[in-house]
């Protein structure tokens, strides 16, 4: 039989009732499971008030999101295309709780390179996995979400690079909620060791149909009262809040390498709450980048831990918001060995009557003298109905330190759309070209394909079409207009710093 639960009435009494019939997980993750979904209910959304205030959490109808332990999916046409386009190299196609595609080429399977999903990594790779959660602490208990994703999941990848393994093409994930409007939970795990260095690149999609589809009588729906009227609403039209809850996590060990690039380009009516953590080893070095294009609400919380001395990590963040779409980004970092160096840029453009709202935190513990922080978010607002805020902060508990934050929103140059204009562009393609200058010291800290994925997704959505990476004759244009560019590698401690 299908079960249909709700995220208001997910408890860990009936958890069991969302996973597959067909996977029986160790019982050290049963139990974990369940000891921490017993809190989530009781945990804030926000870790602190001043963050309710400008939360777009508000969008989330937990009595609307559904899950069920449903297997079985059909591949689009688009993810057919796309699933050819990658099927080559390293990758991994997911579409809700189910594995479509797994590909790891032979030479690198040999060398001891492992893609699989999280439960397989947890029956076959136990050692692995037990191994992680020994040496890094997560609180649970931080935020909410964090508690859902690493209690709740349904399925999500593990990816572990051996040791001093070093992987030139891209590790490709693909992910698609399914089309019967039903929401997905993933827990996702990376583990790079000593001296391996490896590129990741995440897409995140969502089906265009919202309307829930029954293929069987014995779908049975769980926590929905009847005597509430948006319930009554509900199962009348079978419509649902679709959403994307996921619980990423990088373990980088020393002098390892690895880039973590997400592209999420899910639909205008999708809601995509993602946590993310990265532990960062001695001279390891942790990077960050992601284009931030889809979704009615995105809420991407990233922390990056640098535990050993000389770790680095940067997290560099571009969102581009239309219509009424809410983008609530957090990233803070945290240095706790000896001079470390940590960075986050974040810049968003608003459009129409969309909201950007940028938290971070810098934390520099005792034991991190001589390290380096920097953190900025700056958000453009290209109508008077969108709107933009900014929360960065500090916590210093050293001396010997270099720390900084900035932050900015403004409306965008009607005197620069005016010059641009006298020169022969109409105020659209004036708008575009201010956007470009706005963005691009900033996707100058990205390599060529990096910044072609980026700006492939960022015409689309402009001129209004699918949100869809595609290999086509566009994309190849723009690759090779980037190849031709150059990548920044100037420190940026060197133009902007002050002492503490």
């Amino acid at each position: 039989m299908m079960h249909m639960i709700t995220l208001s009435s997910l408890s860990e009494d009936n958890l069991q009732k969302i996973l597959s019939d067909n996977y029986v997980e160790p019982q050290w993750v049963s139990s974990n499971r369940k000891k921490i979904l017993s809190k989530f209910s009781n945990l804030p959304s926000e870790v602190s008030p001043l963050y309710s205030k400008y939360t777009g959490l508000t969008v989330l109808k937990p009595e609307h999101v559904c899950f069920s332990n449903k297997e079985k999916v059909s591949v689009s046409k688009d993810l057919e295309i796309r699933l050819n386009e990658i099927k080559s190299s390293p990758s991994m196609l997911l579409i809700g709780s189910t594995v479509v595609h797994i590909f790891v080429p032979a030479e690198l399977s040999e060398k001891g390179l492992i893609i699989s999903t999280i439960q397989d990594a947890m029956t076959n790779h136990p050692e692995l996995v037990k191994k992680y959660f020994d040496e890094n602490y997560v609180n649970y208990e931080e935020d909410r979400f964090l508690a859902l994703g690493s209690s709740a999941f349904q399925s999500g990848f593990f990816i572990y690079i051996p040791r001093n393994l070093i992987i030139e093409d891209p590790i490709r994930i693909v992910y698609s909620l399914r089309d019967d409007g039903t929401s997905s939970i993933c827990r996702n795990l990376v583990l790079a060791e000593e001296g391996s260095k490896a590129t990741i690149v995440q897409e995140l999609y969502s089906s265009s149909s919202l309307t829930m589809t029954s293929d069987s009588n014995d779908n049975k729906l769980v926590g929905f009262d009847s005597r509430n009227t948006s319930d009554k609403v509900l199962n009348e039209h079978q419509k649902q809040q679709v959403g994307y809850f996921e619980f990423l996590e990088c373990d980088v060990k020393s002098i390892a390498e690895l880039e973590f690039i997400t592209l999420q380009a899910m639909n205008m009516d999708t809601v995509c709450i993602s946590n993310r953590k990265a532990f960062v080893g001695k001279d390891a070095k942790m990077s960050w980048y992601s284009g931030m294009f889809g979704s009615r609400l995105c809420r991407f919380k990233t922390d990056s831990v640098m535990n050993g001395s000389g770790a680095q990590s940067e997290d560099v963040q571009i969102v581009f918001g239309t219509n009424n779409q809410l983008f609530d980004i957090t990233s803070n970092l945290d240095h706790v060995g000896f001079s470390t160096r940590g960075k986050v840029l974040v810049k968003s453009i608003v459009k129409d009557t969309a909201k950007s709202l940028f938290k971070g935190m810098i934390k520099i513990r005792k034991n991190a003298q001589t390290s380096e922080a920097y953190l900025a978010g700056h958000a453009i607002l290209l109508n008077k109905g969108a709107q933009a805020d900014a929360i960065p902060g500090l916590e210093i508990e050293t001396n010997e330190v270099k720390a900084t934050h900035s932050a900015s929103v403004s409306q965008i140059d009607e005197e620069q759309i005016f010059y641009l204009m006298c020169k022969g562009l109409d105020r659209e393609s004036a708008k575009r070209e201010i956007i470009n200058g706005f963005v691009e010291p900033l996707s100058r800290k990205m390599g060529p394909f990096i910044r072609a994925w980026i700006s492939y997704l960022f015409e689309n959505k402009w001129t209004g079409k699918p949100l869809l990476l595609k290999g086509d004759e566009v994309m190849e244009q723009i690759i090779e207009v980037e190849k031709s560019r150059y990548k920044e590698t100037a420190d940026i401690f060197e133009k902007h710093y002050k002492y503490r």
